[in-house]
């Protein structure tokens, strides 16, 4: 299924199972097929889950221009609105906790009951004179310069290394989860991936942290090698009022694969404050 944006784009949504709507935003550059077990587990529970592909990702159009967080936020919001949606449950993984951060300082909480952060890029990845904690911007030009010399390649290293884990010893990541990552990120537009590395990196979403009002869950592995735990869900946390900071000792960046039964369960709880 697709909804049409302002400016023409025509994201695709799936949208399985019935109850309170949960919405699932996706990391770089995959696509929502990334959050297939949390979706499945969840509409399985009792919940209505939406997960879209963003714009230049998976099945969406491959807009030339839009590819930075203000548009993402609002290309959520298109889907929010055009389904009605309420009391929702805005989840967002990696760059999609950038997405879903956005939308709440752009759009409100007006239909958002809970949202949650899972190894979420916010507050602010990017060492800056004023965030003295971030990442040098030299690791995001090596990205960048990766993805025009050999993305394909690109993609294998990271699903092959830090996404996952995999380069830690005892680390035991299935060929097909790597496989899975390459594949949805093969999907995304060249131009769209490219400029989305800006967008998850050099966005500062503090402001947008200080507009969250309601029941806040971030979810962050320490020994995450994408999103650094110190710079992204302990900093969020810190600055999310009464947010509650679940740590998976250990854990990588794409726990959505590698813890997704702890996960399931931690989101499942989560959704039940809520509805008691």
């Amino acid at each position: 299924m697709f909804v049409t944006t302002t400016d023409g784009a025509q994201i695709f949504y799936k949208d399985w199972g019935a109850g309170r709507p949960v919405v699932l935003s996706h990391g770089w550059p995959l696509n929502s097929d990334s959050w297939e077990a949390q979706a499945l587990f969840l509409s399985s529970n009792g919940y209505r889950v939406i997960a879209h592909d963003r714009r230049g990702h998976g099945r969406s159009t491959q807009t030339w221009h839009g590819n930075e967080m203000d548009t993402y936020a609002d290309d959520l919001a298109t889907l929010v609105d055009a389904l009605n949606l309420r009391e929702a449950t805005l989840v967002g993984f990696s760059t999609g906790g950038g997405e879903v951060a956005r939308y709440i300082g752009r759009h409100g909480t007006g239909r958002v009951a809970q949202a949650v952060l899972v190894s979420a890029v916010p507050p602010f990845m990017l060492r800056t004179a004023d965030n003295p904690n971030g990442v040098p911007i030299g690791v995001f030009d090596a990205i960048r310069a990766g993805s025009v010399a050999d993305r394909s390649q690109t993609y294998r290293d990271l699903a092959d290394g830090p996404f996952f884990g995999h380069n830690r010893p005892g680390a035991n990541i299935s060929q097909g989860i790597r496989d899975a990552f390459w594949l949805q990120s093969m999907a995304a537009g060249h131009r769209n991936a490219y400029e989305s590395i800006a967008a998850f990196s050099a966005t500062d979403f503090r402001a947008d942290l200080a507009a969250f009002d309601m029941p806040t869950l971030v979810i962050h592995g320490d020994d995450d090698q994408v999103v650094p735990f110190e710079v992204g869900g302990m900093a969020s946390a810190a600055l999310v009022k009464n947010a509650n900071l679940i740590v998976y000792p250990g854990a990588p960046h794409g726990i959505t694969d590698t813890h997704k039964e702890q996960l399931g369960a931690d989101l499942l709880a989560f959704l039940k404050e809520y509805d008691a």
